[in-house]
């Protein structure tokens, strides 16, 4: 089968690879119909996460079951799925709170052997482990570029107001406007959110949060600070972090209101200085860590498919898995919001 592989920083290539095969009870073999490029995905492309060379990546996909483990039960042969970009064993601590995403025995597809040796989903076929709690069934005329969301990027953004504690009647920022943030905006909005201010630089992607309700804010040529306060009686009471910089952080920490809530979605890396002294003396609640997609993907498939939460216009390129490595050097120019490779 064709799969796209990383070669080296800034280098991937579409090779032959053999086909998976059942290797537990749980497994299940997925023929993939379109995959995602994310903007995690990056961090592997630019050698940030360290990957092996030859190892298919991708996380984000959608397809057809093609063989199931005697184990699974949710999903059979001939069902048209999507996916949970990583796994969870279901059967540890972490799991039996609900903590998926903090999985002590979880593998992320595509991340190489230090986060589970899952080889990725940008490839024909997929094997996928744990399938009960990994795979859900695709509601019936859901278009491929939709349900893809659910399983990551969606699934993140609703993440992102649900950790916080958002309630109808809030008021909401989200700070970057790429997949995550614009979801964000969604989430919020379909909450009940009374006001959700959306501040990026990228003019095409305020003019999409305006489109779903937000008030775009620009960062540099707007005062942020000036124009949230002044709307919300002194701050806002969830902040959505959605870049994954010190820098946004700190923003976001004077964006809040007293006793409000940053919720950081982004993807940290390496240090960086916060204002502590600030969100201490704001009594602000930091939410922090990678999404508990698993948990909420049952929820965001049902707004999917209620037409309250619609990512496709995030989706701005179709392209065929032969050309990856075009793909990924677009998206890496930012010429690209959303790019679903279909083999």
């Amino acid at each position: 089968m064709r799969a796209v592989t990383f070669q080296a920083p800034e280098q991937v290539r579409v090779e032959e690879k053999p086909a998976p095969e059942l290797s537990a009870a749980d497994d299940a073999l997925v023929r993939v119909e379109a995959s995602g490029i994310c903007g995690s995905d990056l961090h592997i492309y630019h050698g940030r996460v360290p990957v092996e060379q030859g190892f298919t990546i991708g996380h984000e996909f959608v397809g057809t079951v093609l063989a199931v483990g005697d184990d699974v039960e949710r999903v059979a042969v001939g069902d048209r799925v999507l996916g949970c970009f990583h796994t969870a064993c279901a059967t540890c601590s972490s799991c039996l709170r609900g903590d998926y995403h903090r999985c002590r025995n979880g593998q992320t597809f595509g991340h190489g052997s230090k986060l589970g040796d899952l080889q990725g989903a940008q490839a024909e076929q997929l094997l996928v482990p744990r399938a009960n709690l990994t795979l859900r069934r695709v509601p019936e005329g859901m278009s491929a570029e939709v349900a893809l969301f659910a399983g990551d990027v969606m699934g993140t953004g609703y993440h992102a107001v649900a950790h916080a504690g958002m309630r109808a009647g809030d008021s909401v920022v989200v700070l970057g406007l790429g997949p995550v943030g614009l979801c964000a905006v969604q989430a919020a909005l379909a909450g009940g959110a009374a006001q959700v201010f959306a501040i990026d630089t990228v003019a095409p992607r305020l003019d999409l949060a305006r489109q779903f309700g937000a008030t775009a804010i620009h960062l540099t040529e707007e005062d942020p600070k000036r124009a949230v306060r002044s709307a919300t009686d002194g701050g806002a009471d969830v902040v959505v972090d959605a870049v994954g910089d010190p820098g946004p952080l700190e923003l976001a920490v004077s964006l809040a209101r007293d006793a409000g809530t940053v919720s950081g979605i982004g993807a940290y890396a390496g240090r960086g200085e916060v204002p502590l002294g600030l969100a201490w003396l704001k009594g602000l609640q930091l939410r922090l860590g990678l999404a508990n997609v698993i948990a909420h993907v049952d929820r965001v498939l049902a707004l999917l498919e209620a037409g309250r939460l619609d990512p496709s216009p995030l989706v701005t390129h179709h392209m065929p898995l032969d050309q990856a490595a075009e793909a990924y050097e677009l998206y890496d120019r930012r010429e690209a919001l959303k790019i679903v490779l279909t083999p």
